[in-house]
C-alpha cells in the first residue's frame, strides 16, 4: 500500500494471463496530468495496456478513472503528458480521431439516441452506404439483426430505443462498440444496469476478444468482475496512481486498501437494527398497472404487500418482472396506468403526481439518473435541493440561499462527497459522486417511506460501505425502504425479507434467514420454492 503521491507499487507487472510473453504496448500514456481550471485532477499517471490482455483500472469515485479513459477516447484533449497508441505520439482532438485509431469506447452514461431505432443507433457514425453515398438502411436492417442475435438481444432493429428497458439499451451500447473493428475496447461500468444472463454473454465476448489479441481496459466496482477477468489491475486514488499488479499478485483486501487506503467492512457488516418490529408503514392492495402502449395487457397485476417502518424490504425479479414499475406507481408517475388500493400510515394514499408523493413523504430513486434523475447543468446544491425547494421558500417565494446551501452542505458531508465545491456543476463529477447527489436529494425532504432502485449502482466499494451505514442509521430513525438491486449479496444482506416477482406478479415471500441466492433466482425463474417460504 502507497500513500498518496508517493512511488506507486508494480508487482507482476511483466506477466498477463492473455500474453504471456512480454510485448510492446498498444497503448502507452506516461506522466498524464489533467487540470480543470486550477484543479488538477490527474497528477502524473503511468499507464498500459499490452495486446490480448483484459487491464482493470480500479479505484474510488473520484480517483480519476474516468478522466483517464476520456483522455485516452478522445473526450478530452487538453492535458499534459505522452499518449503513444500503437508506437505513435498521439493526441485525439475529438473521439472519432480515437475510432479511428481503433479504439472503441462504452461510457459509463447511455450515448444512444432514443428517438432512433435499434439498428440506427448500431450504426450511428458508420452508416452502411451505397454506390452514390446513400445509407442503405435495408442492409443495417439485416446487419443489424444478425448482430442482436449474436449478442442475445430481444429486440427489433425496427424498434425506438426509448421502448427498450435500461438493461436493453445499455446491452445495445455494448453491442455498438464490440461490432466496431478495434485493437483497443474501453468499457465503463458495462454492467451496471444488466442482468445475470446479459453479464455472462457480454463475459464471453470479452474472452474472444482477449483471444483474438484485442486488448481490454475495464472499469468495474465489482470486486467479483475484477478477479473474473482482470489479467494486470492498475489503481488510482486521488488522481494518484496507487499500484500496478498481475491480478493473481494482488488478493482482494490489499486491493481495497490501495483503493481507499483503510480497511473497509465487508456488506454483511452488523444486523440492520430493526426487523421490521415497527408499524405499517405503507400497505399495497391489488396493484394493476397497465401496458404504456397496449392498453389490454397489464405489466403488473394483483399485486399486495405491506412494507413496516424501520425494515428493509427488498423487490426481487428478473428484467420485464414489473419490478421497477411497482416502485414508479407508488411515486405517482404512471398516472391512471395504475390502479388499487394503498394506504400511507393507515390513511388512503393516491399520489397523482411525484411531486404529491414527496409532499406525503414517499421519495423515488429512479434506477437511471442520466434520463430521468439528474439535472447535469445544475450545481450540486441546486439539484440536491430540487425536490425539496419548499423547505427554504421565505415570504414572497425567495428561496433563503444560505439555509439552502447549510442543509445540502450537512448532508453531502453525510455522504462523503467528492465534489471542488457545492456550486460545481453535476455533469463534472464522477458516476458515483452523481449517485451520491441524487441519493442525497431524496434524502433531504425528510422522507418517511424510500422507493430505492439501484441506489448503489456506479458506486465503488468503500462508498457503498458508506451507503449500507447510512441506509441502516435510516431504518433505526424509522424510514421504511422498498429496495431493488441487481447485486445479489446486497439484496440478501439488506434485506429483512425479500419479495420476488415474476410476470408481473409477487410469486414468492422470502424471510431473510432462509432466502439465498438459489431460492431468489429459483422463483424468479418459475422453478419450484418450497411451499413455507410462500
Amino acid at each position: 500500500m502507497t500513500a498518496a503521491g508517493c512511488e506507486p507499487i508494480r508487482i507482476g507487472a511483466e506477466r498477463t494471463a492473455g500474453n504471456p510473453s512480454r510485448s510492446d504496448p498498444v497503448v502507452s500514456m506516461r506522466g498524464i496530468r489533467k487540470s480543470f481550471g486550477s484543479v488538477e485532477v490527474l497528477h502524473g499517471i503511468d499507464f498500459e495496456v499490452l495486446p490480448g490482455e483484459v487491464h482493470v483500472i480500479a479505484g474510488e469515485n473520484g480517483a480519476g478513472k474516468s478522466t483517464l479513459i476520456k483522455i485516452l477516447s478522445g473526450a478530452y484533449s487538453h492535458f499534459t503528458g505522452r499518449l503513444l497508441v500503437c508506437g505513435l505520439p498521439r493526441r485525439f482532438a475529438r473521439p472519432s480521431e480515437a475510432v479511428e485509431a481503433g479504439i472503441a469506447t462504452i461510457h459509463q452514461e447511455l450515448s444512444l439516441v432514443p428517438s432512433m431505432s435499434v439498428a440506427d443507433n448500431l450504426f450511428l457514425g458508420w452508416e452502411v452506404t451505397g454506390r452514390f453515398g446513400q445509407v442503405d438502411f435495408g442492409l443495417q436492417e439485416t446487419e443489424a439483426a444478425r448482430v442482436l442475435q449474436e449478442m442475445g438481444l430481444d429486440c427489433s432493429p425496427h424498434q425506438l430505443v426509448s421502448e427498450l428497458p435500461i438493461s436493453c439499451q445499455q446491452s445495445l451500447e455494448i453491442a455498438r462498440a464490440l461490432t466496431r473493428d478495434a485493437s483497443v475496447f474501453i468499457l465503463d461500468e458495462p454492467t451496471s444496469a444488466l442482468n445475470e444472463h446479459e453479464v455472462e454473454s457480454l463475459f464471453g465476448r470479452i474472452r474472444e476478444l482477449r483471444s483474438e489479441n484485442r486488448s481490454i481496459v475495464y472499469i468495474t466496482h465489482k470486486m467479483e468482475e475484477i478477479y473474473q477477468l482482470a489479467d494486470r489491475i492498475t489503481v488510482l486514488r486521488d488522481g494518484n496512481l496507487a499500484g500496478t499488479a498481475a491480478a493473481d499478485d494482488l488478493p482482494p483486501a490489499e486491493l481495497v486498501r490501495w483503493m481507499v487506503g483503510r480497511d473497509v467492512t465487508p456488506v454483511g457488516g452488523d444486523e440492520p437494527p430493526h426487523s421490521g418490529a415497527g408499524g405499517i408503514a405503507l400497505e399495497v392492495e391489488d396493484l394493476c398497472i397497465a401496458h404504456s402502449v397496449v392498453k389490454e395487457r397489464s405489466v403488473v397485476e394483483g399485486v399486495s404487500f405491506a412494507l413496516r417502518s424501520g425494515e428493509i424490504l427488498g423487490l426481487a425479479g428478473l428484467q420485464g418482472s414489473g419490478k421497477s414499475e411497482v416502485l414508479h406507481a407508488l411515486f405517482g408517475a404512471l398516472g391512471r396506468r395504475a390502479t388499487g388500493r394503498v394506504r400511507l400510515f393507515g390513511e388512503p394514499y393516491a399520489a397523482k403526481s411525484p411531486q404529491e408523493s414527496v409532499e406525503q413523504g414517499v421519495v423515488l430513486l429512479t434506477n437511471d439518473r442520466k434520463s430521468m434523475g439528474l439535472a447535469p447543468d445544475l450545481s450540486v446544491t441546486h439539484s440536491v435541493s430540487l425536490a425539496s425547494l419548499s423547505r427554504f421558500c421565505g415570504h414572497g417565494g425567495w428561496i433563503r440561499r444560505e439555509q439552502e446551501g447549510q442543509a445540502v452542505q450537512a448532508l453531502t458531508r453525510e455522504f462523503r462527497l467528492r465534489a471542488p465545491s457545492e456550486e460545481a456543476p453535476v455533469r463534472t463529477l464522477s458516476g458515483g459522486n452523481q449517485q451520491k447527489v441524487y441519493l442525497a436529494r431524496c434524502l433531504l425532504p425528510q422522507p418517511r417511506v424510500l422507493l430505492l432502485d439501484e441506489p448503489t449502482r456506479g458506486i465503488d466499494i468503500g462508498a457503498k460501505a458508506d451507503i449500507y451505514e447510512l441506509m441502516r442509521a435510516w431504518v433505526g430513525e424509522g424510514i421504511a425502504i422498498l429496495l431493488i438491486t441487481s447485486e445479489m449479496e446486497e439484496l440478501l444482506t439488506l434485506s429483512e425479507r425479500i419479495l420476488v416477482m415474476r410476470s408481473g406478479r409477487i410469486v414468492a415471500e422470502l424471510p431473510r434467514s432462509t432466502a439465498s441466492k438459489d431460492s431468489v433466482l429459483a422463483a424468479a425463474m418459475g422453478a419450484s420454492v418450497d411451499e413455507e417460504q410462500r
